[in-house]
C-alpha cells in the first residue's frame, strides 16, 4: 500500500497554482446560478409588493393573504379597514394585501 501513498504525495507536490482556482470554479458557478434563479427574482417580487402596498388608497379593491376579497374603506400607515360586505368591515395589516384588483371586480364576485 505504500506505493499508492508515495504517488499521491508526488502529485500534490508538483500541482499547478491554478488548480486551487479551478477547484473553486464550480462553487462560484453554483452561487451565480442561485443568484439569477432564486435570489434576484425573489427580491424583485418583494420590491413590487412593497410598491403595491405603498400605493393602496381608499376605494381600491384588494385580496388579502387569507383570500378575503374586499374594498378599502380606511387606509392607515400599518392597518387598513377592509369592507367585505355591506356594513361589515375588518381591519387587516397593510402588508397582508397581496393583490390589487381592477375596479368592478368586487361587485362581480
Amino acid at each position: 500500500m505504500d506505493f499508492l501513498i508515495s504517488t499521491a504525495q508526488a502529485q500534490l507536490a508538483g500541482g499547478s497554482p491554478s488548480g486551487n482556482w479551478m477547484s473553486m470554479l464550480p462553487l462560484v458557478a453554483l452561487f451565480v446560478a442561485f443568484y439569477f434563479l432564486l435570489i434576484r427574482p425573489q427580491t424583485r417580487k418583494a420590491k413590487e409588493h412593497r410598491e403595491m402596498v405603498a400605493k393602496i388608497t381608499v376605494g381600491d379593491e384588494v385580496v388579502t393573504a387569507g383570500g378575503i376579497l374586499g374594498r378599502i374603506s380606511e387606509a392607515g400607515e400599518t392597518f387598513v379597514a377592509l369592507e367585505i360586505a355591506a356594513g361589515v368591515t375588518i381591519r387587516v395589516q397593510r402588508f397582508q394585501v397581496t393583490q390589487l384588483l381592477p375596479k368592478g371586480s368586487y361587485k362581480s364576485a
